[in-house]
């Protein structure tokens, strides 16, 4: 499955915590706040969806893009600490 992650982190203790928390589970940064896998799983993905909450505070924003999953986009935002799915078929 293809990942792409997007964040706007509000403090820079936050943005290096999940720089590192990325790149531990094997995402390439591709730009300062985008980073990207094409070989993680569901149930890691699933675990690192926790791992951002623990490491975000209500002032971030995370977006991660799924695609295939089930044949179609997902998109999942993490907002005011709370999360939010999108499913967009063709």
């Amino acid at each position: 499955m293809f990942v792409s992650i997007v964040c706007e982190i509000s403090n820079d203790d936050n943005k290096i915590a999940l720089k590192h928390l990325f790149v531990e589970y094997g995402f390439k940064q591709i730009f300062e706040c985008l980073y990207e896998s094409a070989k993680i799983k569901e149930k890691e993905l699933a675990r690192l969806k926790r791992d951002i909450d623990r490491r975000t505070d209500s002032y971030d924003s995370v977006r991660i893009y799924q695609y295939p999953l089930d044949e179609v986009l997902v998109i999942t935002t993490l907002s005011d600490k709370r999360w939010r799915r999108v499913v967009v078929k063709r």
